[in-house]
């Protein structure tokens, strides 16, 4: 599970985001609950000060008691521009919390608007920047990236290889994103997923495949999420998911973004 929120109001620390159920024992609850074997935490810049720094760093404790793994997750477009910053960021981060063992970076060049003027040099910062974070991480602890099925498709910085080629080479899990509302199909999650997780598979790394379950609005469209299909169709559709790739060596399951979504799609908030 993605979790991005915290429980800590603005107006005590302004990196708080007010949502209760983010607190360490109810969110650890939740992992028991479902049963989950890891879970990526937004870690807040500056993780070892003031109360959101307590809080990620109890909240990854918490977590981690349950027996599921936890990553400190993070991601700013800026450090495209400067990868010392996410270096930074994410050293912080497991000072602050020793009970995260992993490190996920959700930084999303696609979404600037020099992806398509000059695609070609945020695509070289791109991959410096995972290359620079996975280098500072301390022996043992490995760099997770945010990957859209898609990256399996795009031309790589050399002929017959992709983008995803070149982001597997530098870092040691990824977690493919392949929102859609239905696991089968030329559109469903098994289809677009799939060169992705062979991809990974074959590179020898861990991997996860991530389904929404945010409002339309917030995904894009009807297509992109579970929110209007419900829990249980969720759980039919990510177990025809696990089906089909949990024979890959790597595949460690289905990723859900996010915690306070999900929480919503089971009718535990009344809001999303």
């Amino acid at each position: 599970m993605w979790a991005w929120d915290n429980p800590v109001p603005a107006s005590v620390d302004a990196r708080g985001r007010g949502y209760a159920p983010a607190a360490p024992g109810p969110l650890a609850g939740f992992c028991v609950d479902r049963e989950l074997g890891l879970v990526l935490l937004g870690a807040p810049w500056a993780a070892d000060e003031g109360p959101v720094g307590t809080w990620f760093t109890d909240a990854c404790a918490a977590v981690a008691g349950t027996g599921a793994r936890v990553g400190a997750l993070g991601g700013d477009p800026g450090w495209l521009t400067n990868p010392a910053l996410a270096v930074q960021w994410a050293t912080t981060a497991l000072r602050a919390a020793p009970t995260a063992t992993l490190v996920q970076l959700d930084v999303e060049p696609w979404t600037t608007p020099s992806w398509t003027t000059y695609r070609a040099q945020v695509v070289r910062r791109w991959l410096t920047l995972i290359r620079k974070v996975r280098a500072a991480l301390p022996p043992g602890v490995p760099l997770g990236v945010d990957t859209p099925w898609w990256l399996a498709h795009e031309p790589g910085q050399t002929p017959g290889r992709t983008l995803l080629d070149d982001v597997l080479d530098r870092c040691d899990r990824v977690a493919v994103v392949a929102f859609a509302d239905h696991a089968h199909g030329p559109d469903g999650i098994i289809a677009l997923a799939g060169p992705a997780v062979v991809a990974a598979s074959t590179a020898g790394h861990p991997f996860t495949v991530g389904v929404e379950t945010d409002t339309p609005e917030v995904a894009g469209g009807p297509q992109f999420t579970f929110y209007d299909e419900g829990p249980e169709v969720m759980e039919q559709e990510t177990a025809e998911v696990a089906a089909a790739f949990g024979g890959l060596p790597g595949y460690e399951g289905v990723t859900v973004e996010h915690h306070r979504a999900w929480r919503h799609l089971l009718g535990l908030d009344t809001a999303s």
